[in-house]
């Protein structure tokens, strides 16, 4: 284990092996308080968060891998404190759902573009061109947002941006309306268990884009959710980054 401070780091076992390690600069719970958000139901790795945030690893175990920060909270949440405490990371992109100086962050950016109540309503629009920084945008989605989630798609995937379908995982039954009930199972993923999307429900959301290259899943397939054998953040993180580095050499010439 890396400790910072005095304070013994830990891994967020969804990432284990995957090339990735989790930073959270933040004390306090995130404020949007996104429901269904893992972080902050009470079933986090964090647990007791009063005890365990933040949870920065040492510089040494994060050599050769990439930093993401904030898997918990959000990178917009005070920023300053967030760039400021990573800075010593190699390696390390950002993850917000507030659509506010995307470009600016010194690395690239994860944005998740439905946040809480927004998740079956609307989602944010970033206005173009989009910034180079820009990993990819996130959805969080579920069997009956699909009429956004398709909106989605087109508007950043004709920008070139990557849309990456995470699917959200229900601890309660009744927050699935009764007419999709039967897409969801209840299964344990990481370390919990939830009303998660069965292999039809997979099917019927994920088929409509399989020729759409920009288009991704978080996890493999329907069953697998861990980021070892996913790589999406890897590979976007490393794209990004070239495309921030052609545009600082155009800058330059």
């Amino acid at each position: 284990m890396g400790t910072l401070e005095g304070k013994e780091y830990r891994f967020n076992p969804k990432t284990l092996g995957s090339g990735i390690i989790t930073a959270i600069p933040q004390e306090k719970e995130c404020p949007i308080r996104c429901k269904d958000c893992f972080f902050q139901s009470g079933r986090s790795y964090l647990e007791p968060l009063e005890d365990n945030l933040p949870n920065l690893p040492d510089l040494e175990i994060t050599e050769g891998r990439v930093v993401r920060v904030n898997d918990g909270n959000d990178s917009n949440i005070n920023r300053e404190l967030v760039e400021g405490a990573t800075e010593v990371y190699k390696d390390r992109f950002f993850n917000t759902s507030i659509p506010k100086d995307i470009g600016g962050f010194p690395g690239p950016v994860v944005l998740t573009i439905n946040p809480a109540n927004m998740t079956d309503e609307s989602f944010h629009k970033l206005v173009e061109p989009f910034p180079n920084n820009l990993m990819f945008v996130r959805f969080r989605t579920n069997a009956w947002n699909r009429e956004i989630l398709d909106e989605a798609v087109k508007y950043y995937c004709n920008g070139g941006v990557p849309i990456v379908f995470t699917f959200m995982a229900y601890h309660e039954e009744g927050d699935i309306p009764e007419e999709y009930k039967d897409l969801y199972t209840y299964k344990k993923r990481t370390s919990n268990s939830y009303w998660v999307i069965n292999e039809r429900g997979w099917g019927l959301i994920v088929s409509k884009y399989s020729d759409n290259p920009l288009v991704y899943t978080c996890g493999k397939d329907w069953k697998t959710h861990l980021c070892t054998r996913c790589g999406n953040c890897i590979r976007e993180y490393f794209n990004a980054k070239e495309r921030m580095h052609d545009c600082s050499n155009k800058k330059e010439e």
